[in-house]
């Protein structure tokens, strides 16, 4: 854990250097063949991470979203998952919102993860057993803990600023949700969940990727919630894909049964099957 936040802030220390300097914006074509945006500063970061912890430990398998990818991780139990910029779209709007997301799997589960905020100073961490806690600037460590709302008409969506599909549209006119809180980056969004700032967060297409998701689902398990795909079946990490096929649904683990039933009509409508 002391390895994982360490190399959170520090990385979030070069993010922050970079976000506060002018900086070139590149195109990429990542591992699904789909063009994204990337920055120097997604790279430094993603270097900084991966080769500490090739060092501290070696036998380790690592995924990370700006490395080359290969099948050596298959053969490991233990392997870190890293998004050295959950929100790089949010770096490059320079609206505040992305974190450094660190994340352990072990035999496919999330057991460890680290998700640091560099332009608030809020690290949110968690190990399994050890509770999940979040460290804001100089404050003591504190405790966090879901909400217990089940009434949609009482909960808070946890949504992404950018442009709403029409059938996430769909969605929240259905659950008519009390109100609704846009943010960018899942780590943040999901700390929302913990923090009792939101209660769910809904993401209806496969466009989540394995580092998204493998250390905000632990912090959120360890508050009491809970991450699952769109059909209540539980993530697996270190697969051959990397993406999250299925979607996501994070809750405050209270109202995660009655949302997947609820969700089950709409993904009929919307002609969506589990694969």
């Amino acid at each position: 854990m002391e390895v994982a936040t360490e190399l959170a802030r520090t990385a979030g220390a070069v993010l922050l250097r970079h976000y506060n300097s002018p900086f070139l914006v590149e195109q990429k074509v990542n591992a699904l063949q789909e063009t994204e945006e990337v920055t120097a500063a997604d790279r430094e970061a993603n270097e900084l991470i991966v080769d500490r912890l090739r060092k501290e430990f070696p036998a380790d398998g690592i995924l990370a979203e700006e490395s080359t990818d290969t099948e050596h991780r298959l053969e490991k139990d233990r392997v870190w998952l890293i998004d050295p910029m959950d929100g790089t779209k949010n770096f490059i709007r320079r609206d505040g919102d992305f974190a450094v997301q660190i994340g352990l799997a072990v035999n496919g589960e999330s057991v460890l993860g680290t998700v640091y905020q560099p332009t608030r100073e809020v690290l949110y961490r968690a190990m399994r057993g050890g509770g999940s806690w979040i460290e804001e600037k100089t404050e003591p460590a504190r405790r966090m803990t879901v909400s217990s709302r089940t009434n949609p008409n009482e909960m808070v969506l946890a949504s992404s600023r950018s442009h709403r599909s029409p059938r996430m549209e769909r969605v929240v006119s259905t659950f008519q949700f009390k109100d609704e809180v846009r943010r960018g980056s899942v780590g943040v969004k999901i700390g929302l969940i913990t923090e009792q700032q939101a209660d769910l967060y809904l993401h209806l297409s496969p466009s989540t990727k394995q580092w998204d998701t493998c250390g905000p689902e632990i912090i959120l398990q360890e508050a009491g919630g809970r991450l699952t795909d769109l059909f209540g079946q539980p993530l697996r990490y270190n697969g051959i894909r990397i993406d999250n096929r299925n979607g996501i649904v994070a809750t405050n683990g209270a109202s995660h049964e009655a949302v997947i039933e609820k969700l089950k009509p709409l993904l009929r409508e919307f002609g969506r099957e589990p694969v």
